[in-house]
């Protein structure tokens, strides 16, 4: 870390002042506690099979998470900056007001209420119950409370006992949340130390324990051949006249898109690794812990997300990896180990994870609505804090509506007429991958902005790296979005209307009467 003169490195160590009646409670370990659950949830466990489905070799699926760590510490350490420059309540909202204008804060933190912290809640915490389902089998996606109710051709409501008991764990731990930052902050720390501890655990067993000589001498002998490799369309039917379908055997373009659209799953494992700037007018040295809180949560998971894959090679096959049930990789790796009961284990510890990471996305994100509400745009009382010093509404709309995303399916019909039902959130949650990556790059791409506009302004903590560092990461994500938007139309360009409809919703809100902005 780059640090300026003497006298500003020296008051960035000092506590700065309340903000609005938040309590600073959040030293350094809280903090990375919630970078570190909040990135940890169940995909680490899932994606890696559709990883080496698309790149088709260990190597490809090692590069693909190894290209994301890569951005996403860059992105971290950038973050630094702009965190320890504005400790306030909001963190990414506050940044893109301030580096470019209101509307494209506000167009941040819709979008994020909208689908990205509250879908994210949605589908983290079914997957809590989905996994809750191997241990208490009548938890299931089937046993109907209320049947599906088609409300369109395309979407229906239901309720089933799996649905009913995601529900409750967001409701469950917004009640907490809202009693106070240290109900929140204890769950985290003991939920994020437990899973941790738990992925750490398979890491172990899978590359000490239970290394199959068979799998690694398939899998990394020849580590770049190609089994299977994904031949992957263009999206949209015009474009296909222009760009051909591709995949990793076709040349240099062919492994540039694989590894484009594979990012994907792996950037989506390794998100909101932001959420801690949410949560900025709350931690008790802002201007020392967030950047280095971002630098080490964000260090710890990549490291733990590579070894896990490691581990993964380590004991099966890259075609067992690639086939395996319901595309759960981490439970196939200890059924090869320990059988049965190696589901049990497994889906036990994905429990545990997943309730620290709703947890995190829960405590962090109501901290954005609150900023936007002190800004007047969103309803008022979002922007106060209750008797505990949190923001309680903010926290019980987030809940609202991540319930209502959690109730809420897709309704599709195939050619013989038979019905199934999808969720709606894991949708949205494709449309908006594109749209996170977007904001990702505006706001680090705001450190240059603002280096330039405000060049006087107190920085504690310099971006390290930069220009390099920061310009590559914009440069790689909207090499990425190229790619989605040529590979992946169908569900890019979705992404992009959500963003664009906030622009009339803000047109509104602005008109609306203010509180006290969040400081400058």
């Amino acid at each position: 870390m780059n640090m300026p003169a003497a006298t500003s490195a020296a008051s960035s160590t000092e506590p700065i002042a309340s903000e609005h009646g938040f309590i600073r409670g959040l030293g350094l370990f809280d903090s990375t506690m919630i970078v570190v659950g909040s990135m940890i949830g169940s995909g680490i466990f899932i994606v890696s099979a559709d990883i080496a489905r698309q790149t088709g070799s260990a190597g490809g699926l090692l590069t693909t998470w190894a290209i994301t760590g890569v951005l996403t510490i860059c992105a971290a350490l950038s973050y630094g900056e702009l965190a320890a420059m504005m400790p306030h309540a909001g963190g990414q909202y506050v940044y893109l007001r301030e580096s470019y204008s209101p509307l494209w804060g506000f167009l941040y933190g819709w979008t994020l209420f909208l689908v990205i912290q509250t879908g994210t809640i949605a589908a983290v915490a079914v997957a809590f119950a989905r996994f809750l389902g191997v241990l208490v089998p009548t938890v299931s996606p089937v046993a109907w409370i209320v049947a599906p109710m088609r409300v369109s051709d395309k979407y229906a409501v239901s309720l089933s006992w799996q649905q009913f008991f995601a529900i409750l764990l967001i409701a469950f731990l917004t009640a907490a949340n809202t009693r106070g930052l240290n109900w929140g902050k204890y769950i985290q720390n003991i939920f994020t130390s437990a899973k941790t501890l738990a992925l750490i655990g398979l890491v172990i067993v899978g590359i000490f324990l239970g290394r199959n000589a068979a799998a690694i001498q398939a899998n990394f002998a020849s580590v770049w051949a190609v089994q299977g490799g994904q031949t992957i369309e263009p999206g949209a039917d015009f474009l296909r006249r222009w760009i051909p379908a591709l995949s990793v055997a076709s040349g240099v373009w062919g492994l540039l898109v694989a590894y484009g659209v594979a990012q994907v799953g792996s950037i989506f494992s390794a998100d909101a690794w932001n959420n801690i700037t949410f949560t900025a007018g709350e931690v008790k040295n802002p201007r020392r812990d967030l950047p280095l809180s971002l630098a080490l949560g964000t260090a710890i998971v990549i490291a733990l997300y590579f070894l896990a894959n490691v581990a993964y090679l380590s004991t099966l096959p890259l075609a067992q990896i690639q086939s395996a049930p319901d595309d759960r990789v981490a439970t196939a790796v200890l059924s090869a180990m320990l059988g049965g009961a190696g589901a049990a284990v497994m889906a036990f510890a994905i429990t545990i994870s997943t309730f620290g990471c709703v947890n995190g996305l829960i405590l962090a994100g109501a901290r954005v609505y609150y900023a936007m509400a002190r800004d007047g745009l969103f309803f008022r009382s979002v922007g106060r804090l209750n008797e505990r010093h949190v923001p309680a509404q903010a926290l019980v709309i987030q809940g609202i509506w991540a319930a209502v995303l959690v109730l809420a399916r897709t309704r599709r019909v195939d050619a013989a007429g038979a019905v199934s039902y999808g969720n709606l959130y894991s949708d949205l949650l494709d449309y908006v991958v594109f749209s996170v990556l977007i904001f990702y790059a505006l706001t680090i791409a705001g450190i240059f902005v603002l280096r330039r506009t405000r060049p006087n302004a107190e920085r504690p903590y310099r971006a390290f790296g930069y220009p390099v560092l920061p310009a590559f990461y914009i440069v790689m994500a909207v090499a990425i979005m190229a790619i989605l938007i040529l590979y992946k139309t169908q569900t890019t360009w979705p992404g992009l209307l959500i963003v664009l409809l906030g622009v009339p919703v803000y047109l509104i809100w602005s008109r609306q009467p203010r509180a006290k902005a969040t400081p400058r």
